[in-house]
């Protein structure tokens, strides 16, 4: 079941959390939505509020238009956060969601009597490993080409000529914020961070993923699995497992 938060079209919760101990905020990927992340509802303790970030342009918002800037987004999502802030909260973000969690925990932690109990960064590069793309460049076509490479999308749904055009604007919207997003030089947070990744990754190396480690003052975990870019779908349970940890 999913229930939008009153007040915000920001947050989805996909569960009754009245006796919550912990919460577990998941940005997801480009293209992605708030659905992402629901089978990892089952997998974490059932005192754990997990709400998920439904960026605009896509599902219930559908009829939003898109933001195109990382920062943009960033901005956002950390004001819908705000209220929710009373229990001991882990950010997990994957593929841009994981820069956009580090980005929304940077904001976040202005405030100095806040910190994420910790990030987790899901296939992602770190923010300071840039390489030069420009998928959001390339005509619909190319654009569905890097979403079979990547194979984060229902085969089914790539057969869909007239729901992918309608997908579209989203979709390149969110390449255009990751693409064209720079971190500023030694960019830091208090929260520590842990990062998942998988090792045949195309669009992360292993060193790439080692190098979140000098963007927190906190302590640092890694942990590879076997497969690519979305290699959670194939270790559900492990992945919640250490989840479960991190909200402990």
């Amino acid at each position: 079941m999913i229930q939008s938060i009153t007040n915000t079209p920001w947050l989805i919760r996909f569960r009754s959390a009245s006796q919550a101990r912990t919460r577990l905020v998941c940005l997801p990927h480009a293209g992605g939505s708030a659905s992402f992340y629901f089978p990892m509802t089952r997998t974490v303790a059932p005192d754990t509020d997990v709400l998920a970030v439904q960026y605009p342009g896509r599902q219930d918002r559908r009829s939003e238009p898109c933001l195109t800037d990382l920062g943009e987004l960033a901005d956002e999502i950390a004001s819908a956060l705000q209220p929710w802030l009373e229990l001991p909260t882990v950010l997990f973000g994957h593929s841009m969601g994981a820069t956009l969690a580090f980005e929304v925990a940077r904001r976040l932690e202005r405030d100095p009597a806040f910190t994420p109990r910790r990030i987790i960064a899901s296939g992602r590069r770190a923010p300071s490993t840039h390489r030069e793309e420009a998928v959001h460049k390339r005509d619909d076509d190319g654009i569905i080409a890097e979403m079979r490479l990547l194979s984060g999308t229902d085969a089914r749904i790539l057969a869909d000529e007239e729901f992918l055009r309608m997908a579209m604007p989203a979709i390149r919207g969110d390449y255009t914020a990751i693409e064209t997003y720079r971190v500023e030089p030694g960019a830091k947070v208090r929260a520590p961070i842990t990062v998942l990744t998988g090792d045949t990754d195309v669009r992360t190396s292993a060193e790439e993923a080692a190098a979140w480690r000098q963007h927190t003052t906190g302590d640092f975990e890694l942990h590879t699995f076997a497969g690519g870019h979305f290699f959670l779908a194939d270790h559900l349970e492990q992945v919640g497992g250490i989840v479960s940890d991190c909200l402990l």
